[in-house]
């Protein structure tokens, strides 16, 4: 998206073309002293912003099932800080499994965090039609922007630091993507096979995946040795090929990749109100090739809550890990815990959470997960990360 917006940028054409959401809002907290912190969303639906299901052809491709498959799931979050120095950027993976106080859902207290997005979906859908609104598109673009105001939220409360971009791509965009780049290079440390959920089925080593390849790629995690975690890991380098190959295949100099990514662009992604992508890019254009590194936050442990597996963790120790993460001032006090639960430090204190959530629903305790090795972002060398 950002080559995509430096090529396009003398056009005007580029800004314009995105669907925007307010969802961030007016008062919410920002960074200071020229920090940007940008939450990435990736939307695991099979439907259009008008909730309308993909095409047949399209759906046949995703090998992902029709479209009441998947729900709403904020599948992929990851929080990127770029810094006014623009020295070092990090991106830091959310487990998508992560167990998180909710606010405004029903019937719900806490929830993981993949979920915010849908459950609040529809608790605002059902509220409009008990108010008599029954026009599909009205409630799906209502339903949506609720959603994403809960995962910035929620998101916000579980890292401790400001919002203030974010973006939006759906389970189409990843396949729309590989495509206009011609294919995705990847690498793997051991062959896999998930025919039947992702249709991931590759050999181990370097390789070149098409469109569909590319898409169960990313989404694969039965069959890896730490699931979703490794799943993460898949985005992560995924993420990194791609910005790899836009900056080595010519793509500012060759008007028709340009404009086919664009399109991508305008079809599947949403903006927060207020980003001029064009400006946004130009002003990283003037940085040196700053160092790219991805994390992922720690997860106390697995566990099952009402019958669903969860990641339990601790939001202190989260907080210490961003705030490190992001070059900002480590807080000193340490927790308190009294029983089962967690209380945080006053530093920490908020409306809706605690330091480590644990409830008294809990049915079994699993192992303590392994996060792996951090998948570095080096997008100027001739190499992809290899990864589970």
């Amino acid at each position: 998206m950002g080559v995509t917006a430096y090529g396009w940028s003398t056009a005007g054409s580029f800004d314009a073309g995105f669907l925007r959401s307010g969802a961030i809002g007016d008062d919410a907290p920002h960074s200071l002293g020229g920090d940007l912190n940008i939450l990435l969303i990736g939307l695991d639906t099979r439907r259009d912003q008008n909730g309308n299901e993909l095409p047949t052809e399209v759906l046949d491709q995703l090998h992902a099932g029709d479209g009441d498959e998947g729900g709403y799931n904020a599948n992929t979050l990851i929080l990127v800080h770029i810094p006014a120095a623009m020295d070092k950027i990090v991106a830091v993976s959310i487990p998508r499994d992560d167990y998180v106080p909710v606010t405004g859902i029903p019937g719900y207290t806490h929830a993981k965090i993949k979920e915010t997005y849908g459950l609040r979906k529809a608790t605002v859908q059902d509220q409009l039609i008990a108010r008599g609104v029954t026009d599909q598109r009205k409630l799906e673009q209502a339903g949506r922007e609720a959603g994403r105001a809960a995962t910035v939220a929620a998101v916000r409360d579980l890292t401790g630091v400001p919002i203030d971009r974010f973006a939006e791509v759906t389970l189409a965009g990843f396949y729309d993507l590989a495509a206009a780049l011609g294919g995705v290079e990847v690498c793997l440390n051991a062959p896999v096979r998930d025919t039947e959920f992702s249709g991931a089925d590759f050999p181990a080593g370097r390789q070149h995946l098409n469109p569909a390849q590319a898409l169960a790629f990313v989404r694969q995690r039965h069959g890896l040795e730490n699931g979703d975690l490794d799943r993460t890991h898949r985005q992560q380098a995924f993420l990194t090929s791609v910005a790899r190959q836009l900056r080595s295949a010519g793509t500012l100099t060759d008007p028709g990749r340009l404009s086919a990514l664009m399109d991508v662009a305008h079809r599947n992604i949403v903006l927060s109100d207020g980003w001029n992508m064009t400006e946004f890019v130009r002003t990283l254009g003037n940085a040196e090739d700053p160092q790219v590194e991805f994390r992922t936050l720690p997860v106390l442990r697995y566990d099952v809550i009402n019958g669903q597996d969860v990641n339990i963790v601790d939001r202190s120790a989260i907080r210490r890990e961003i705030a490190a993460a992001f070059g900002m001032p480590i807080p000193t006090s340490t927790t308190r815990r009294t029983g089962q639960r967690t209380e945080p430090p006053a530093a920490w204190s908020s409306q809706t959470a605690e330091g480590a959530w644990q409830t008294g629903t809990t049915e079994s305790e699993l192992e303590t997960p392994d996060a792996g090795k951090p998948v570095r972002g080096d997008i100027t060398s001739g190499q992809v990360p290899c990864v589970n």
